[in-house]
């Protein structure tokens, strides 16, 4: 027998109104609908958590780029000659 867990939460009527059709429509069942939403919520979740935990290690180490650089870099992609992409500066 497959190892599964059961999880209940609350939504609205419309919500599940909405789960319930496109079940009907791909001919899947609502949980696996609600397995794969949740599974992709999560990948992008921590994704995004470890991105942030990265940022905040390089910005620790001062591995970071001035605003104003930014700003300017990001102006000059509209015109003729762009600036090189800004770098943090060496620490």
């Amino acid at each position: 027998m497959d190892n599964r867990a059961t999880v209940t939460f609350h939504t609205t009527p419309e919500t599940k109104a909405r789960l319930d059709r496109l079940a009907k429509l791909t001919q899947r069942s609502k949980s696996f609908l609600t397995n794969a939403a949740v599974e992709r919520y999560l990948a992008d979740e921590e994704a995004f958590v470890i991105a942030v935990e990265e940022g905040l290690a390089q910005a620790d180490a001062g591995r970071v780029i001035e605003h104003d650089r930014v700003s300017d870099y990001l102006r000059s992609l509209t015109s003729p000659s762009p600036l090189p992409k800004p770098q943090p500066k060496p620490s």
